[in-house]
């Protein structure tokens, strides 16, 4: 952990894992106010540029998405890195994930699956309206705070977009034509 992260919040328990990284409950130092913190292990990407690429713009495509407090979109407070590590310090979700909820109750009614479309919808809107594409949005993805308030969440596979051009093609490209290959543009 970085010192900087230890010194101005109190990492506790473990709530989460992703495939670089380990999230945890926190609490800052100044105010005992709870958050979430994203560790991720920058060694497990160091070979790999793309998804270093995509580590690295997660923290500034959520500082943009998040700059004017969406209700819907995960806000993020806090960026630390040291030499192995990028913590990410978000708003911490203390409910169930959607995929948590489906599993519960495979069932939603019209009005219950609106009350997660609509603002789930908001949230997608909002991320366009700032240029950027989430580009992996799923249930395990869409949390709840303690108020049952929607939050799209993990934007490690987020590009910015602009002017109708994609930053996504350079990631496509790579995965479905390996580095040096065909180019997915030339496929359109």
């Amino acid at each position: 952990m970085s010192e900087a992260l230890k010194r101005d919040y109190r990492v506790k328990e473990e709530i989460g894992r992703g495939k670089y990284g380990v999230v945890f409950r926190c609490h800052s130092a100044v105010t005992g106010d709870c958050f979430a913190v994203k560790s991720i292990d920058k060694r497990l990407i160091e070979n790999d540029a793309v998804d270093s690429q995509c580590i690295y713009n997660e923290a500034k495509i959520m500082q943009l998405v998040s700059s004017n407090n969406h209700l819907n979109v995960l806000r993020i407070f806090d960026v630390y890195e040291d030499d192995s590590f990028l913590h990410i310090v978000v708003e911490y979700c203390e409910s169930s994930d959607l995929f948590e909820r489906i599993n519960a109750r495979p069932v939603f009614t019209e009005s219950e699956a609106l009350d997660v479309m609509v603002p789930l919808m908001e949230a997608i809107a909002h991320c366009h309206r700032h240029g950027v594409a989430h580009r992996d949005i799923k249930p395990d993805n869409i949390l709840f705070n303690d108020s049952n308030e929607l939050k799209l969440a993990d934007f490690g596979s987020a590009e910015f977009f602009h002017d109708g051009q994609s930053d996504v093609w350079h990631c496509w490209d790579s995965l479905l034509c390996g580095s040096g290959g065909a180019s997915w543009r030339g496929l359109q």
